[in-house]
C-alpha cells in the first residue's frame, strides 16, 4: 500500500519539497501509526519547505511538524487501534517524518490522546501555534501575570500564535493591545478581542535608553530583534515577557538595568521539547477554559492538494490566523 506524502529534499545543496508516493515501511520508526486527518502550516512548515530557513536536520523527511488523526495500529499499549490523537513538536518535520502524510509513524511518547470536547479538526486549528500560546500563557501566570495588574501586550498580532493569544486572553479578562503593521487588519483583531491596536510605528528601535516609559504588565512577542528589545525597555514593574518567535531577526540588543532596576523577567518559550505531563494539562485547557471563543474565525482550511500554496504567502506575510490542512475525511 502506497501513501502520499509532501516531502523536503536537499539536492545539490538546495532544497527541493514535492509530492511523493511512499510504502508505511519508508516511514521513519515508532510505536504508534496514525491514519492523518488533519495538519497545519506554522511558520516553521514553511521555512523548512521552501528552504528559506534551516529547519531540516536530515533528508529526506515528510513535513508538517503537526498531526491530528486516528490510530490505526499501536506497539505501545497506552494507544490502540480507533484513539483520536494529537502530535506536535519534538522532531516532527524537522528530523523525524512529520504530519504532511496520509500516514504519519511516531514515537509513543509523543503521542497525546486527545481532549474530550476537542475535535480533530480544531487540535489543528490550534496546533503548535494554539499550544504556544497557551504555554505562553501558563508561563506568564506562573509570573504573576493578572488581569487587574495592567496591559497585555501582543506583536505580530494577525500571525497564529498571537490571534489565538489574543481570543483566548480575552475570554479570561484581560486588557489586550495588539500591535500589528497591517492597517487593514484592525477589524479582524477587534472581532478576536484586542481592546486597544497600536502601529507597529509605536515601536521605537532607534532609542539608546536603557528604560522608556513603562507600559505593559506582561507581553507575548512573536517578532525577537528591536521590538523584543523596545519591549524590554517597556515593561512595567515586574513585568513578564513569553518569547516565542524571531520573525523580525534573533539578535537582542538590551542592558540588565531593565531586569534589576524593574525586575523585568524574560521567559523562553519551546514548545517543541515540552513534558508530557505539561503537554496533556496545556491540551486539556485548551479544550476547556482556554478555548478561544473565536477559533471558527481564525482558522481556515485548505485541501492536501493545495499545500505548496500556502507557503510563499506565509512566509510574505499575507496569510492571518491559522491554516488547517485537510489531509483525510
Amino acid at each position: 500500500m502506497k501513501l502520499r506524502a509532501y516531502r523536503i529534499f536537499s539536492v545539490a545543496g538546495q532544497i527541493v519539497s514535492r509530492w511523493a508516493d511512499l510504502a508505511l515501511d519508508e516511514l521513519d520508526p515508532g510505536e504508534v501509526v496514525i491514519r492523518a486527518a488533519y495538519s497545519s502550516v506554522n511558520y516553521k512548515d514553511a521555512l523548512a519547505a521552501t528552504g528559506a530557513g534551516k529547519i531540516v536536520r536530515r533528508f529526506p523527511c515528510n513535513g508538517g511538524i503537526d498531526v491530528s488523526g486516528v490510530v490505526i495500529s499501536s506497539r505501545d499499549p497506552r494507544f490502540a487501534e480507533g484513539d483520536s490523537v494529537i502530535v506536535t513538536g519534538y522532531d516532527m518535520g524537522v528530523a523525524h517524518d512529520g504530519g504532511y502524510a496520509e500516514l504519519v509513524r511516531v514515537p509513543a511518547d509523543w503521542v497525546v490522546r486527545l481532549p474530550l470536547g476537542m475535535s480533530l479538526h480544531d487540535a489543528m486549528a490550534l496546533g503548535t501555534a494554539g499550544f504556544t500560546a497557551g504555554l505562553s500563557l501558563y508561563r506568564l501566570q506562573q509570573n504573576d501575570m493578572k488581569p487587574e495588574n495592567g496591559k497585555v501586550v501582543i506583536t505580530g498580532a494577525t500571525g497564529g500564535v498571537a490571534s489565538l493569544a489574543i481570543s483566548m486572553l480575552k475570554r479570561m479578562k484581560y486588557y489586550v493591545v495588539a500591535i500589528t503593521g497591517k492597517d487593514s487588519e484592525h477589524e479582524y483583531l477587534k472581532m478576536l478581542g484586542a481592546d486597544e491596536i497600536l502601529p507597529r510605528s509605536v515601536i521605537d528601535a532607534s532609542s539608546t535608553r536603557p528604560l522608556d516609559r513603562a507600559q505593559w504588565s506582561a507581553a507575548l512577542d512573536s517578532v525577537g530583534g528591536p521590538t523584543l528589545s523596545w519591549l524590554i525597555r517597556t515593561m512595567q514593574q515586574n513585568g513578564a515577557i513569553a518569547s516565542f518567535g524571531n520573525a523580525g531577526g534573533v539578535d537582542l540588543n538590551t542592558t540588565v538595568l531593565p531586569f534589576i532596576l524593574r525586575g523585568v523577567r524574560l521567559l523562553g518559550i519551546d514548545s517543541a521539547a515540552t513534558q508530557m505531563s505539561l503537554r496533556h494539562e496545556i491540551w486539556h485547557r485548551l479544550a476547556n477554559e482556554w478555548r478561544p471563543p473565536s477559533l471558527e474565525r481564525i482558522a481556515h482550511t485548505v485541501e492536501f492538494d493545495k499545500l505548496p500554496e500556502v507557503f510563499p504567502a506565509l512566509l510574505t506575510g499575507n496569510v492571518r490566523g491559522r491554516t488547517v490542512v485537510k489531509i483525510s475525511g
